[in-house]
């Protein structure tokens, strides 16, 4: 609030109370209020003028992806160093052994219990 804490406030609006006096306060407060009004007026034409310039699809923006406080530095500047320019080929998958068929009473040759 500009800088002021709420004890300065406090003695700004008994200052102002003292100043303007009992009589005119009434007078003041409805000023006050017109003022109060007349911005809110000014903030929600502006609000609806921007939305009628930009369009329907300004409601499909989703604002927080492009908020800047979630970014960090050092995250995009290490995506930038590790991102390949060319797509890399997909890894090649490691051989399986292939399986066999044992006969029955037939020991695998790694099978080390006996039986």
């Amino acid at each position: 609030m500009l800088g002021i804490n709420g004890g300065e406030a406090i003695i700004l609006v008994l200052l102002a109370l003292f100043i303007i006096g009992p009589e005119r306060l009434p007078e003041y407060a409805e000023k006050l209020k017109d003022l109060v009004k007349a911005a809110k007026r000014y903030a929600t034409g502006a609000t609806e003028e921007l939305k009628e310039t930009l369009g329907p699809e300004i409601a499909d923006v989703d604002w927080r992806k492009l908020d800047p406080r979630q970014y960090d530095p050092r995250t995009i500047v290490r995506q930038a160093l590790l991102e390949d320019d060319e797509p890399a080929a997909p890894a090649a998958r490691p051989a399986r052994p292939a399986l066999t068929r044992l006969a029955p009473g037939e020991r695998a040759p790694f099978d080390t219990e006996a039986t």
